[in-house]
Formats: C-alpha cells, structure tokens, sequence
C-alpha cells in the first residue's frame, strides 16, 4: 500500500508539475501586490483541484462516453500551452497601470483560471491521469479516496511554491519578471511543441528521435 501511495504521489507531481508552476506565476503576476498574489496563488490551486476532483469522480464516464484518447488530450493541451507561450513571448499578459479596481479583481480571476489553474496545474496529462488512477474496474472506493487525498496534497504543496514566489518578485523586479516571461515562453512553447510531436508520434506508431 506504501508503495502504490508513492508511486501515484510521483506521477501526480510530474503530471501537475508545481515546480513548473512557479516561472508562470512569476510572469504572470509580476505586476500584482502581495496579496493579490496570495489571492491569485489560492483560486488557482482551489481551481485546478475543483476540476480534477471533477474529473476523478466523473472523467472516466466523460472519456468514454466521447471516446477521447489520450494523444487527442496531448495534442490539445499542448496547443493551449503554446498559445499561452506566445502571450508570455509578445507580453500580452503584463498588467496595464492604471485600471479601475474592478478590472484588477477580473484580471486576477482570469489569471486564476488561465494559465495557472488550466493548463498549468490541471493539465490534461493531470487529468487523464487522474482518470487512470481512478478506474472504476480496477480500483475500490477507499482506493479512489486514497488518490484524492494524495493529489490535493501536491495542490496544497504547490500553492505553497506559489506562495513562495514573492520573495523572487522581490529580488527580480518588474524588468528581470518580464526577462523570465519572454525566456519561459520560449521554453513553453518548446514543451508544448514536443508534447504535440510524441502525441502525433503515438497516434503514427513511430518513434521520437
């Protein structure tokens, strides 16, 4: 039993990814304060929680009732991802000095939801993952339980590394958090093509190089 809990604990943490979480909370919060972004850090892992919880109790049915695969997942995921990467790249997502309080809450929302809760933590990879974990014909209801305990331990976890993102913001500033956005987004953009390549790969049967 020890041993199953640390192995789903591993894939959990690979497919949420929370260390890979923190260069795009950095980026995308640069210009908040504090404790708008400890609000932000917060609704996004009570976010992407939410939506794999959903996904842990129903995706399965989802899934087959649609029949979707996981390449298609991949390939979809990765296409968001890159999309996103280019905003970090081009700047899209700095915050504009000067707007009404409401629009601040309404980008801080945004922000929650995308990129940081999707596809950020609740990717698909955490989703279909999460599905696998899960299975209704292979796993009981205190076994499920068990891997729902253990994935909002790696949200707890990673709404802890956002948390500790300030003190970055700090050391950086503005100029070096824009340096890291345009720098992440290139890395992203690179993630997100080579996870549509082996998801191609996959569906083609042939073998990345």
């Amino acid at each position: 039993m020890a041993q199953t809990i640390i192995e789903q604990f591993v894939m959990l943490w690979v497919v949420i990814d929370p260390i890979g979480t923190i260069p795009v909370f950095v980026a995308v919060t640069a210009g908040l304060t504090a404790p708008q972004r400890a609000k932000v850090a917060l609704r996004a892992a009570v976010i992407a929680a939410g939506i794999l919880l959903v996904f842990l109790v129903g995706g399965q049915f989802l899934i087959d009732a649609l029949d979707i695969s996981l390449p298609a997942f991949q390939i979809a995921g990765g296409l968001v991802l890159f999309l996103f990467a280019l905003t970090m790249i081009f700047g899209e997502l700095n915050p504009q000095v000067g707007e009404a309080d409401i629009d601040d809450a309404q980008r801080q929302g945004s922000l929650a939801v995308f990129p940081l809760a999707v596809p950020s933590l609740a990717s698909p990879g955490a989703m279909l993952a999460i599905v696998l974990l899960t299975d209704n014909y292979r796993f009981s209801i205190p076994e499920q339980a068990v891997t729902a305990v253990i994935m909002l331990s790696v949200m707890a976890i990673a709404y802890g590394l956002m948390l500790a993102a300030g003190p970055i913001l700090r050391v950086i500033h503005a100029s070096g958090a824009a340096i890291i956005s345009r720098v992440m987004g290139m890395i992203l953009a690179a993630v997100a093509v080579d996870n549509i390549i082996a998801a191609v790969a996959e569906l083609t049967g042939t073998t990345m190089p």
